[in-house]
């Protein structure tokens, strides 16, 4: 103890007694008996340790403190009795203990672990002086410590209050953009990617004004624990505010997982959830981008996650997208459509054409569905899909619904009295408190038979105040409509609102009528499974998107009673029903191919195709997810393998099946994914980081910097001959 009083008080010791009227000398044992002093106050701690980090002095109190006697860490090493936390996300420190003892340089004030304790997890904070010899012989370390264990958890708990969700206990949008920013930087000079998920909760706004606010604090701590159980530590999952969240995921740039992790959690977010005794039903729809295909760094790739959560929305909502440059264009597009959208109804710009809905047994039409098109001046017909979802933002849906109610039920007097109409009603418009007004003052001023009218709704229209929903199916009931339950099987599908909603018919889902035949899924389990149990709630069921023979005689074995599709017909104007009404031709026969096979994308666009050393221009006519077909070379012969540049980076490697002049059938070594829409695309993509190294500088993606990429050498003679068929294509 002396020799480490002596060096706190300056290591001199006066013997001689001081001069009457002088100050008195600081000595040694005056400065023992200060420090003694403060260890019996319990106002300091000190400790040293000798050359080899043995510990040799530590007071009393601060043994005690941590539930030990005596002399059990005298003798023990430093780095067994401390340790700096520096994989604690909260601590400072940047080095550890043993490179501060190893340097020998003085320590200030840093916070260790101690790791010999009986008691709960202490902290300390240390500070510390090298002691060195007359001859400058390292001797060991003397200095203070003190117990931080209640300030350091306060500073965590401040800490996490300011990085974390106060109500879902997720990260918070500093934290989570701290946590992009920091991988991103990391991983470039790593070259490493990842992903982020951006997406938000359809329908949720309706849950807080039915329910109330604190129903919606609780629906979103349930949406949190859904997400954190199916994600669990494969990354980090945040709030954004409201009910946006992001989850970041690192090492995964396979978009086949991340369409299957997307699709799961939409299917999770969306099945039905209780507060409170109520039961609430929400969606979500996801946007997907990946670094360094769809951005470098944090700004980029968020804003691309944006785009693709936007195409997402658009594309009905409940499902996921991901980023490709085309919809930097399509954001453009969707702005132009706001704007001409406002005035298309005053325009009369709108039309309806029908699809029949046949009798299973006798192909008789049955019922016909009303479906809504925008004849733009100048665009030509605009897709539904387009323009429907920016109606709904924009608030004007209501309008239209009650344009095509109106049209429709005119129209329909004009049909055969055995004749019906099915008409889609958006959730939105469902929802407004003047619906079933609005429904009756057309009925009564149309004059047509209420029973001749089917409204169409889909399960989303379940969100909210379950109650009142039934009510109003019941009132619009009484009035005399139908009600059909359109897309079952999709999103929100509970069998608890069958048992209470008065529908007359329920539409099986295309998606599962779709390859009900093939033998690689279970499809038609799932239709006979839909079948049987609408018959027994005695409703009627509509197998839609029926586009072969194989499915149809599938939905009709398994018992659909009614059965809508191109095998049938597409959709035509009211003129040529109205004919062939007149013409007493009621029975529409099927006509298409015998057999499902995988669905075929229509394409007109120019590709890019490599084969060896040589790089060509070609036309993609259509693709699937197994393979597509292609013009533009000559003379290919069968067996040839090439590599088909669908641009974004995405090169699918594939053989030729089939060629024929210059259009070629091929078939995909990997099969293509889905891009959560109506679209395909490739699981992996050309890196970056490939093309950086190949001498261009890094950057998200470009079809220029793919194609310069993979671009021909120029001494490589090519080995078929390329027609021009490019002023063929539309653009």
């Amino acid at each position: 103890m002396s020799r480490l009083l002596s060096k706190f008080s300056g290591g001199q010791a006066l013997a001689s007694a001081p001069e009457q009227g002088s100050a008195m000398p600081f000595d040694s044992r005056r400065s023992a008996d200060l420090l003694a002093g403060l260890e019996a106050a319990d106002l300091g701690w000190f400790w040293e340790c000798d050359a080899n980090r043995r510990l040799t002095y530590l007071t009393g109190s601060a043994v005690s403190s941590v539930g030990l006697e005596g002399d059990d860490l005298i003798g023990c090493d430093l780095t067994e009795v401390f340790a700096t936390g520096e994989s604690d996300e909260f601590d400072s420190t940047s080095r550890s203990l043993k490179f501060r003892l190893t340097s020998r340089s003085p320590i200030s004030r840093l916070n260790v672990k101690v790791l010999k304790t009986a008691e709960l997890e202490t902290w300390w904070e240390i500070s510390a002086t090298p002691r060195f010899d007359s001859e400058g012989k390292f001797e060991g370390y003397y200095g203070t410590a003190r117990d931080i264990t209640r300030s350091r958890a306060h500073s965590r708990d401040s800490e996490r209050a300011a990085q974390y969700d106060s109500l879902t206990g997720l990260a918070n949008r500093l934290r989570v953009t701290r946590q992009l920013e920091q991988t991103l930087t990391s991983f470039k000079q790593l070259k490493r990617s990842c992903a982020i998920m951006l997406f938000d909760l359809d329908h949720f706004k309706k849950v807080n004004d039915t329910l109330g606010h604190p129903a919606g604090d609780e629906l979103l701590k349930q949406v949190a624990s859904r997400i954190k159980k199916l994600v669990g530590d494969r990354g980090e999952i945040g709030r954004l505010g409201g009910d946006e969240f992001q989850i970041l995921l690192p090492d995964i740039d396979d978009r086949g997982e991340l369409g299957d992790l997307g699709k799961r959690l939409v299917q999770m977010i969306s099945q039905p959830y209780s507060i409170d005794g109520s039961r609430a039903i929400i969606g979500c729809s996801i946007g997907v981008a990946v670094a360094p295909y769809d951005g470098i760094d944090a700004d980029e790739l968020v804003k691309a996650a944006d785009l693709a959560l936007y195409a997402a929305k658009d594309a009905g909502r409940g499902t996921y997208r991901f980023y490709s440059s085309e919809l930097a264009h399509n954001a453009n597009f969707r702005q132009r459509i706001e704007d001409d959208l406002r005035d298309a109804l005053a325009r009369d710009e709108f039309l309806i054409q029908y699809q029949p809905i046949v009798d299973a047994k006798t192909h008789k039409v049955a019922s016909l569905e009303a479906l809504l098109r925008w004849q733009h001046p100048e665009r030509g017909r605009v897709s539904p899909a387009e323009f429907v979802p920016v109606a709904e933002e924009l608030g004007i849906i209501n309008e239209i619904g009650q344009w095509v109610l109106e049209e429709v039920c005119t129209q329909l007097k004009s049909c055969p009295p055995e004749i019906r109409a099915a008409i889609n009603v958006s959730p939105i418009q469902f929802a407004s408190d003047d619906f079933y007004s609005v429904v009756d003052r057309i009925l009564t001023k149309t004059e047509v038979d209420p029973a001749r009218v089917e409204l169409e709704i889909t399960e989303s229209v379940f969100v909210g105040d379950l109650e009142c929903t039934i009510k109003l199916f019941k009132k619009l009931k009484r009035r005399g409509v139908r009600l059909s339950l359109d897309d079952f099987g999709t999103g929100y599908s509970s069998l608890s609102y069958l048992r209470d909603a008065p529908f007359d018919k329920l539409k099986i889902d295309q998606s599962f009528v779709r390859g009900c035949s093939a033998k690689d899924n279970n499809n038609s389990a799932l239709v006979s499974a839909i079948i049987s149990m609408a018959k027994a709630l005695k409703m009627e069921t509509v197998a839609e998107g029926v586009e072969t023979h194989d499915e149809l005689g599938l939905v009709t074995t398994h018992g659909a009673t009614h059965l809508q599709g191109y095998l049938f017909s597409s959709p035509i104007s009211f003129q040529d029903l109205l004919a062939r009404f007149d013409k007493k031709q009621l029975e529409f026969k099927p006509r298409g191919p015998e057999k499902y096979r995988a669905e075929r994308r229509t394409e007109f666009r120019k590709i890019g195709l490599i084969h060896g050393d040589s790089r060509y221009n070609v036309v993609l006519r259509n693709i699937s997810k197994t393979g597509a077909r292609i013009e533009g070379l000559l003379e290919v012969p069968v067996g040839t393998e090439v590599v088909l540049d669908l641009g974004d980076g995405q090169l699918a490697v594939a053989t030729v099946r089939r060629s024929d002049g210059f259009s070629q059938g091929v078939e995909f070594e990997t099969h293509l994914v889905s891009d959560g829409d109506s679209g395909l695309c490739t699981r992996h993509r050309v890196s970056p980081y490939q093309i950086e190294a190949a001498g261009r500088p890094l950057g998200a993606l470009t079809n220029s910097a793919v194609a310069a990429y993979t671009g021909a050498k120029q001494s490589a003679p090519k080995a078929f001959v390329q027609i021009d068929i490019g002023a063929q294509i539309r653009h």
